[in-house]
């Protein structure tokens, strides 16, 4: 399984790579190859500093150990204590421009090895948009998207895994989302090999066709120090819940990993108010009036 895996990874990793430096024009993405104390390693590519770009991490891991982390086993107990394997890969995207969202995409396998030579694995991941000022069309493409990628493989597969994503990104010690969502799924090994190895590409490769035109539709937006301040605002609730409550965080901290990579994810500029609230009226309240809220944001047809 893994071999044919990998070379799907790197791919993804290599074509969003591409991607991002295509559009920023400027900066280049910096390689860092790295090994793993208990074995296996990855592909660290970071891009910093760009004229589009301010930080971007586009992660490869190929892990394996002898005991699978906490992070993996709270749900599956039996696991606990297992020689394992896994494999995926993480992306996060800070624009240096306000009005371009955040995203995050992960897709991984997981194959944990029993006493008796028998396996048992699994896949997961998906993707999610953090706006700081909302467009309606960008929001509908994402979710256009999403449903895109999951349609092949059943009716109610975007609506189960939305209604995932929802759940999981949502900050419980602040009441809110933390974006518009996408998608989540984890466990996922109730259909054959093939078609949940089908299921994960499809997520990966979609990923690329919804972020990409927005990127393109709002880098170039003009902005000012109010929607830099904002921007750095909000980018605190994403430090929030990825240290609070990120389960991809807690594994590769739980396994071992390599902090560099696994801390990746935070932004490199953040500012935290005290009781702050936007102004009534303001665009920066239209954030958390319209879009973050969890609400159905394509139309799905019967």
């Amino acid at each position: 399984m893994i071999p044919q895996i990998k070379e799907y990874l790197l791919s993804l990793q290599h074509r969003i790579c591409h991607m991002l430096e295509e559009e920023d024009g400027k900066a280049l993405f910096i390689e860092d190859d790295w090994k793993h104390a208990s074995g296996g390693g990855g592909l660290t590519q970071v891009m910093v500093d760009g004229r589009i770009i301010e930080k971007a991490g586009v992660n490869f891991s190929h892990v394996y150990g002898q005991a699978l982390p906490q992070a993996a086993t709270e749900k599956r107990p039996d696991f606990a204590q297992k020689s394992f394997q896994a494999t995926g890969v993480s992306v996060v995207i800070h624009p240096l421009n306000p009005y371009v969202p955040t995203t995050h995409l992960n897709v991984r396998f997981v194959l944990v090895e029993n006493s008796d030579g028998s396996c048992h694995w699994w896949f997961g991941g998906g993707f999610d948009l953090t706006p700081y000022y909302g467009f309606d069309e960008d929001c509908k493409l994402w979710h256009e998207m999403a449903k895109s990628a999951c349609d092949p493989f059943g009716a109610d597969i975007y609506a189960r895994y939305k209604k995932w994503c929802d759940d999981y990104f949502y900050l419980k010690h602040r009441k809110e989302p933390r974006g518009i969502g996408g998608l989540f799924f984890d466990d996922l090994n109730q259909w054959d090999f093939e078609t949940c190895f089908a299921f994960m590409q499809s997520v990966g490769d979609h990923f690329i066709k919804a972020y990409q035109p927005i990127l393109a539709k709002r880098k170039l937006q003009n902005f000012g120090e109010r929607e830099r301040q904002f921007q750095c605002y909000r980018r605190g609730r994403y430090v929030e819940f990825n240290l609070l409550y990120d389960r991809g965080t807690l594994f590769g901290l739980q396994s071992n990993g390599r902090t560099e990579s696994i801390l990746m994810s935070l932004p490199p500029t953040v500012n935290w108010k005290y009781d702050w609230h936007p102004e009534a009226g303001s665009e920066e309240e239209k954030l958390y009036r319209d879009f973050l809220v969890i609400k159905e944001w394509i139309t799905i047809l019967p």
